[in-house]
């Protein structure tokens, strides 16, 4: 079929397209690279079945003309990272309601299935952990704009499941921090990417607090792979999954792990919040996703363990910051 990918040149949208590329599906890439990389993409503009369009999802006549002709479309733009959304945060909550708006009006109006790619931010603060995809929200004051990147993707949510109770396929799935190959080395919202860059530069391990906050790392193939899966089982319309490995990780640790891997002489170095984000600024101690309703509906499993995943990126980094 013919498939628009937005957000095709980021890092988890570029991976997604080499796997539609290579089980015969016609892509379009909308993308407006303020994050999104053409390096990322540069090896499938040769391609036929591939198309590549530079421009916005808040611009309703560029959407109308990059889904002409898609049956599915898999949404991923947007504006992501804490620093980015933290420094800009009306940036951010434009692109990300906006646009998302702009996009399913548009799909919904050519009865074409979506979906729609949320994050684990949505669950904000909450103590029930594993988050449950049904589980209650908790966030903080509306004066520290680290939350308005979490209440903008909650909106989208809202907004694909009041589409789909219009007729809207739609399925949603919340990422549960991806890593891998072409992630960005500057660490845009990726820990995983700055420790690796900090590791092989031989420039400190800065680890926010104690270390002691924990996450959940999912290699990107598994994040591609339940991604996939979502958007094209029946079973998965109108549905919220969880996108992740069930495994919790301090951050300290994982620091730790990345340290041994590179071999790298760097220390590891503990730093305030504040330091990098300025005061009043929030962090979440726990961030485990329950994996059940995954598994069960759409079977779907990350299957790549972390000291696999970490040696292939950091193989990747190498290979990067040597250019």
């Amino acid at each position: 079929m013919k498939v628009l990918v937005t957000g095709g040149a980021g890092y988890v949208g570029s991976h997604l397209v080499d796997k539609l590329l290579a089980t015969e599906h016609d892509v379009v890439v909308l993308d407006d690279f303020s994050l999104g990389k053409r390096e990322n993409i540069q090896h499938n503009l040769s391609s036929p079945a591939f198309q590549l369009v530079e421009g916005s999802i808040t611009e309703p006549g560029t959407v109308k003309k990059v889904m002409d002709g898609c049956e599915l479309v898999f949404h991923l733009a947007a504006r992501v990272g804490i620093k980015y959304i933290v420094d800009d945060p009306l940036r951010g909550i434009l692109t990300n309601v906006v646009g998302t708006e702009t996009v399913l009006k548009e799909a919904y109006r050519r009865g074409a299935r979506v979906l729609f790619a949320s994050t684990s931010e949505v669950y904000g603060r909450s103590k029930a952990v594993p988050f449950r995809e049904d589980g209650e929200r908790l966030l903080g004051s509306t004066s520290v704009a680290r939350w308005s990147y979490s209440s903008a993707k909650a909106i989208d949510e809202h907004l694909a499941l009041a589409y789909a109770r219009e007729g809207l396929r739609v399925a949603i799935v919340r990422y549960f921090n991806s890593y891998g190959p072409r992630l960005d080395p500057v660490g845009y919202g990726s820990v995983v990417a700055k420790f690796i860059t900090q590791a092989l530069t031989g420039r400190p391990i800065t680890v926010h607090s104690d270390g002691q906050q924990t996450r959940s790392f999912t290699f990107v193939d598994d994040t591609v792979e339940g991604t996939i899966l979502a958007a094209t089982m029946p079973a998965g319309e109108g549905q919220v999954f969880n996108l992740g490995n069930g495994r919790e990780v301090a951050v300290l640790e994982l620091a730790q792990m990345v340290k041994a891997i590179t071999g790298s002489a760097s220390p590891i170095e503990h730093v305030d919040y504040s330091a990098v984000f300025g005061p009043n600024f929030e962090d979440i101690p726990r961030r485990v996703p329950d994996v059940e309703k995954a598994r069960r509906v759409l079977g779907f499993e990350a299957k790549v363990p972390l000291e696999k995943g970490l040696k292939v990126t950091i193989d990747w980094m190498k290979r990067t910051l040597g250019d």
